[in-house]
């Protein structure tokens, strides 16, 4: 995989942001982690993120407002939505999404995820999950 992809994931559960850096850094991802929205807004890689992991529930901005404001700014990056509160309206709101994951999910489950998500962009070729 190209080296300048980038994996951005916002999730405001400090271990599991933890662990999910560790494993997607193992799988050969490049990543940054943001614990909040408003985090990954001030930051000056916004741009150069190719993929987001992105929590639904986070303690200020929702994870799906999050998406709905790159989206109106001209900036859509393809995104995951995990959460560990699924109902029926989290889902269908996390459709306008690549992928949505129930917490806790399989790791294979998220590398594939990731790599459909970086095939919407043109940025990795489409391949099964390992």
């Amino acid at each position: 995989m190209p080296d300048t992809l980038t994996i951005g994931v916002v999730e405001d559960d400090p271990s599991f942001l933890r662990a999910l850096g560790r494993l997607l850094g193992a799988a050969g991802f490049r990543v940054a982690t943001f614990a909040s929205a408003e985090a990954f807004l001030a930051s000056e890689s916004v741009g150069a993120m190719s993929c987001l992991v992105l929590d639904v529930h986070l303690g200020g901005m929702s994870g799906f407002d999050l998406h709905q404001r790159l989206a109106a700014a001209g900036a859509p990056i393809p995104t995951i939505f995990i959460t560990a509160h699924d109902d029926p309206i989290t889902r269908e709101r996390a459709r306008s999404g690549v992928a949505y994951l129930r917490k806790p999910f399989r790791e294979v489950a998220l590398i594939g995820a990731i790599q459909q998500a970086l095939a919407t962009r043109g940025a990795y070729p489409s391949e099964p999950a390992p």
